[in-house]
């Protein structure tokens, strides 16, 4: 039988979308490196708790990826290939919503189901969730035409195979250059797109907020805490990397893992002024 949405919402501060807990302003967290590490240990926790929500959004995820992999190379558009990988980070905290519900159930020991997850989903994409999406995926097309203006910069419209892009890229002064400037480009769009979106997505799960206040937020927990959100960042970049290098089989694992943990950041970093 499918799960009634209605039976699992609670007027507390804990409750999901739909009884999300009005607030004008919010306080700001000080973070240590130890509660990164720990809010880290505790999407372990939550992947290990509910480890099957977790292997099957993660395996969606590295499905598109391969997908969208295949399409690039089917229509011979290898230079694109990496861009995308790296630009994987920038729609991270909004794929990972469906990690905030499951953390959301644990962290309320709220019974999970398939149901309950999908009523949380439903419930969560409201209009300012939309919005947010959008200012997401805007940048990550931003940085896809960015990339591709680089390459074609740099090498012409020249037709090449992905072996022989990957030789020019690293054996030639011309693809080493190419190949610091993008990543630097690429650098510095995922380090805004971090400082807006690393508290914002389950800021606007869980919060009756505007889009605007859940990025105002984000950027403030970043200002108030650089240390600690340098060494998230390039955290969430190297294992994001190695799972990329894995083929994506990395993302079964390191999506959840990670997903879970930025809940747990939120909820640490951001709390309603009363």
């Amino acid at each position: 039988m499918a799960d009634d949405p209605q039976k699992w919402s609670v007027p507390d501060e804990m409750a999901p979308s739909a009884e999300k807990p009005p607030a004008k302003s919010f306080d700001v967290a000080d973070l240590e490196i130890t509660d990164v590490l720990e809010v880290l240990s505790k999407g372990l926790r939550d992947f290990r708790r509910a480890p099957l929500y977790g292997l099957v959004f993660g395996g969606i995820y590295g499905l598109g990826g391969w997908l969208l992999l295949a399409l690039l190379l089917l229509l011979n558009l290898p230079y694109l290939a990496y861009p995308l990988a790296a630009g994987f980070a920038i729609i991270a905290p909004f794929i990972a919503c469906a990690f905030y519900c499951v953390s959301d159930c644990l962290e309320r020991d709220a019974e999970l189901s398939w149901g309950r997850i999908a009523a949380s989903l439903r419930q969560a994409a409201n209009q300012e969730m939309t919005w947010m999406a959008l200012v997401t995926f805007f940048t990550l097309f931003i940085w896809m035409d960015i990339a591709a203006f680089l390459f074609f910069g740099f090498f012409g419209l020249t037709s090449m195979t992905f072996g022989e892009l990957i030789n020019e890229i690293l054996t030639t002064p011309k693809g080493i250059l190419f190949l610091l400037i993008g990543n630097g480009a690429g650098a510095v769009i995922a380090l805004a797109v971090f400082s807006f979106s690393v508290t914002s997505f389950p800021m606007l799960y869980h919060r009756n907020v505007d889009f605007i206040t859940a990025m105002i937020t984000s950027v403030r927990v970043v200002r108030k805490n650089p240390r600690c959100m340098v060494f998230w960042a390039a955290l969430i970049a190297c294992m994001v990397g190695l799972s990329l290098l894995s083929g994506f089989f990395g993302l079964f694992l390191v999506l959840p893992v990670l997903g879970h943990a930025s809940w747990h950041l939120y909820r640490r970093a951001v709390r309603a002024k009363t």
